[in-house]
């Protein structure tokens, strides 16, 4: 599993890793449940290495992010989404000091601990991620 391959679905829980292309789309797989189903275009789905958090000079993408909760963590679950708001943003700025707390909220702090959480139930990689970032790169 690559974080290239992990999308999140608009309206949907969880993440999905993409399995297969379909003639009208693609195929995912829930990592929650396991269950596979089509995505057309009429989807809006986000893929995780595409997302990036504000930082007050520059946009830091979502997989350096989640490589540092992995870091912190030791690729162990972090703390829950279900914390306050005052504690999300505490442990949060301890892996991105200085995001922008104008435009990151309590709940894009939560959902980006969710993934991760639900990335290392799944015993995902994040140490690989850093050369995912620079395979991207050269391409």
């Amino acid at each position: 599993m690559e974080l290239k391959d992990i999308v999140a679905i608009n309206g949907k829980p969880g993440l999905y890793e993409i399995k297969a292309q379909s003639k009208g789309g693609i195929i995912v797989e829930s990592l929650i449940d396991s269950k596979r189903f089509p995505i057309t275009v009429t989807h809006n789905i986000s893929a995780l290495n595409e997302i990036a958090i504000y930082t007050y000079e520059e946009e830091i993408p979502l997989r350096i992010v989640l490589k540092g909760i992995g870091e912190k963590e030791s690729g162990k679950e972090a703390i829950s989404h279900k914390e306050s708001g005052t504690i999300l943003t505490s442990y949060f700025r301890e892996i991105l000091p200085d995001f922008d707390e104008e435009r990151v909220y309590t709940s894009n702090i939560k959902k980006v601990l969710q993934w991760y959480n639900l990335l290392a139930s799944k015993s995902f990689d994040f140490t690989a991620i850093k050369e995912a970032e620079e395979e991207t790169e050269e391409a």
